[in-house]
């Protein structure tokens, strides 16, 4: 079955001196390490992740945007979103 990131209420997204980054707002705003900077291409998929698109549409998103193939994207992409798990940003569910 396919599984499908949803973003939380846990942060909010911010563009902060030319970088993309992702803050907690139930946690001590004074906790820099909950504190998460995307780079380019997490920030693309970031901005991509509607609650809708499975991890699998999501990888094909990222394999036309920045002209990978399927296994790195796909690598790249289960780490990010695991990364963005930790930090409670989003929840995977069965889609």
């Amino acid at each position: 079955m396919a599984r499908r990131p949803v973003k939380t209420d846990e942060v909010v997204c911010r563009d902060v001196a030319g970088e993309r980054i992702l803050v907690p707002i139930r946690q001590r705003a004074v906790d820099l390490q909950a504190v998460y900077s995307m780079n380019e291409t997490s920030s693309f998929i970031w901005e991509q992740i509607d609650g809708r698109r499975t991890e699998d549409e999501l990888r094909e998103l990222l394999c036309a945007e920045f002209d990978v193939d399927a296994e790195e994207a796909g690598r790249d992409l289960r780490e990010l979103l695991e990364a963005l798990q930790e930090t409670g940003a989003i929840e995977m569910v069965e889609a």
